[in-house]
C-alpha cells in the first residue's frame, strides 16, 4: 500500500517508517524541514517537504494514498513559549485541513495519532486539542474509515526531566507516588500503528496504547541506578510553585495553566478513565530497557 505519514522523522516516526517499509509498503514521509529529506530517502521512503498549514500541499500529497497518517504538529502552529499563540485554534486549523485533504483525494482509510485523555473536553488541560482534533475528523462522511489511537505518557517524556536530575538529583512535578500509571515506549506505538495498517478498517474507532504500568517512585529507583545515582527522588511539589517555574522559563500561561490541568487528572486518575474501560494488551518496551537508553542521552549531554 501506498501510506502517507505526517510527522516526518520524530520519536515515533522514524520508528513507523523503518516498520512499514519493512512491511513493503510505499511510504512518504511528510516533513517541513528539507534537511529531513536525505534522512527520508536514506530509509528508503519519498520525501515530500512542505507545511500541513498549507491545504494544497497535503491535498497534492495525500493524492493517490492508500491510508494516511495524521499527527497534530505544535511546531508547525508556532512556539510554546511564545505568549501569543492559539493552540486551540491552531489544532482545529489543521485537522480541517486534513479533512478537506482527505475529501479532496477521496482518501477511505487514516490513522490519527492522538491522545489518551481525548474522550472528554473536561479537566485534561493541554490535550484537549486532541479531543478537538478528534471531533473534526468524526465529522468525515461514513465511507471514511479513521482509526483514532491513544497513547498513554511517553516515556521520552521524562528527558525533560534532565535539568532537574542534574541540578537537584530529583525528578520534580505536581504528581507522584507509589500508584503504578500507564507509561508508553515510542517503540511500540510506531508497532500498535502499524498493525493498524494491515487490519480492516471500518468506522471511526479507539485504540489505546501502553507498554507498562509503573509507579513515579519506581521509575525514579530504575532510572537512578540507570545513571549511577541510586537515592534519586521523585518529588511531588504543589502545583503553583511548578507553575511559577513554567512561567519563569517563559512559558505561555495557557499551555502551563494546561500542563498543570493535565498531571492534575493523571493525579487524580481522571485521565485514564475510558482507557480503564478499553484497557489494551500491554507493549513488548518495558521501562527498564527505556532506561538503559535514557542513560546513554543524560551521558552524552553535557
Amino acid at each position: 500500500m501506498k501510506i502517507i505519514l505526517t510527522g516526518s522523522l520524530g520519536n515515533i516516526g522514524l520508528h513507523l517508517t523503518r516498520n512499514l517499509l519493512q512491511h513493503g509498503h510505499v511510504v512518504t514521509v511528510v516533513s517541513s524541514n528539507p534537511g529531513r529529506q536525505a534522512d527520508i530517502e536514506a530509509l528508503g521512503a519519498q520525501a515530500a517537504i512542505g507545511a500541513v498549514t498549507d491545504v494544497e500541499f497535503l491535498t497534492n500529497t495525500f493524492r493517490g494514498a492508500d491510508v494516511v497518517y495524521l499527527i497534530g504538529i505544535w511546531e508547525a502552529i508556532g512556539s510554546m513559549f511564545d505568549p501569543d499563540v492559539d493552540f486551540e485554534s491552531g489544532f482545529i486549523q489543521m485537522s480541517n485541513n486534513y479533512k478537506k485533504a482527505i475529501q479532496a483525494t477521496g482518501i477511505k482509510k487514516a490513522i490519527y495519532l492522538s491522545t489518551i485523555g481525548a474522550h472528554t473536553n473536561k479537566g485534561i488541560g493541554v490535550l484537549i486539542y486532541h479531543y478537538l482534533a478528534e471531533q473534526v475528523l468524526q465529522t468525515l462522511p461514513d465511507d471514511v474509515a479513521v482509526k483514532f489511537m491513544r497513547p498513554v505518557g511517553f516515556y521520552t517524556n521524562l528527558y525533560r526531566s534532565i535539568p532537574t536530575i542534574r541540578n537537584q538529583n530529583a525528578i520534580v512535578q505536581n504528581f507522584g507516588g507509589d500508584t503504578p500509571q500507564p507509561w508508553v515506549s515510542p517503540i511500540d506505538i510506531a508497532q500498535a500503528i502499524t498493525e493498524e495498517v494491515d487490519l480492516p478498517f471500518e468506522g471511526k474507532t479507539v485504540r489505546y496504547i501502553a507498554s507498562e504500568e509503573i509507579s513515579a517512585n519506581e521509575i525514579a529507583r530504575i532510572l537512578g541506578e540507570a545513571i549511577g545515582q541510586p537515592d534519586l527522588q521523585w518529588i511531588v511539589i504543589p502545583d503553583e510553585a511548578l507553575l511559577d517555574g513554567m512561567l519563569a522559563h517563559g512559558m505561555n500561561k495557557s499551555i502551563a495553566n494546561g500542563f498543570i490541568e493535565m498531571q492534575n487528572a493523571q493525579k487524580s486518575g481522571s485521565i485514564y478513565a475510558d482507557y480503564y474501560k478499553n484497557e489494551p494488551e500491554l507493549g513488548q518496551t518495558k521501562f527498564a530497557s527505556f532506561a538503559k537508553e535514557f542513560a546513554e542521552v543524560y551521558h552524552q549531554q553535557p
